[in-house]
């Protein structure tokens, strides 16, 4: 396993749209393993293949306490979503980072597992932001852009300075 570098907002690769898995095979599930280990790393709940420059429709997710329940969807679809909810959310993209955005409550999603198993969950709560937010990305999103025009450019800011620093 890899710890793989994480793109940093407002890198223009976070804009690619994820193309479609062909075939869930070795280098799927290896690149799996390494996104995994590189999520609980950072540390975070969650990692789009976007994040770490590979454009593909897959998301690793894992909401527990423990670290210890892996959720793997390959081409995820939401089929549904219901309400509406305002979360604080953060990103390894765009780190110290966190603001309030609205997402729906609930959301049911299709997608594949790590050894190309279709499977359908119905999710809420925590576990339904980070789907939201994770396929996102597949889309070329981060999540700061929903936000005002100042609002981002104050991040973009912000973040540039504490490079500046670290550097």
């Amino acid at each position: 396993m890899a710890i793989l570098p994480i793109l940093q907002y407002p890198d223009e690769r976070l804009h690619k749209v994820a193309k479609k898995v062909e075939n869930v095979d070795g280098s799927i599930r290896k690149l799996v393993k390494d996104m995994a280990e590189t999520m609980y790393t950072a540390p975070g709940i969650g990692l789009a293949a976007t994040q770490v420059d590979r454009h593909i429709r897959l998301i690793v997710i894992d909401v527990s306490e423990t670290h210890d329940d892996l959720r793997v969807f390959i081409n995820p679809e939401l089929l549904k979503t219901e309400g509406k909810e305002e979360h604080e959310e953060g990103c390894l993209s765009v780190p110290g980072i966190y603001e309030k955005i609205n997402r729906a409550e609930r959301v049911t999603v299709r997608a594949l597992d790590e050894n190309g198993k279709e499977f359908t969950l119905d999710a809420e709560g925590l576990l339904a932001v980070c789907i939201q937010h994770e396929m996102d990305h597949l889309l070329g999103k981060v999540f700061v852009e929903y936000l005002s025009h100042l609002k981002q450019t104050r991040i973009r800011a912000k973040l540039k300075k504490h490079r500046r620093e670290i550097l």
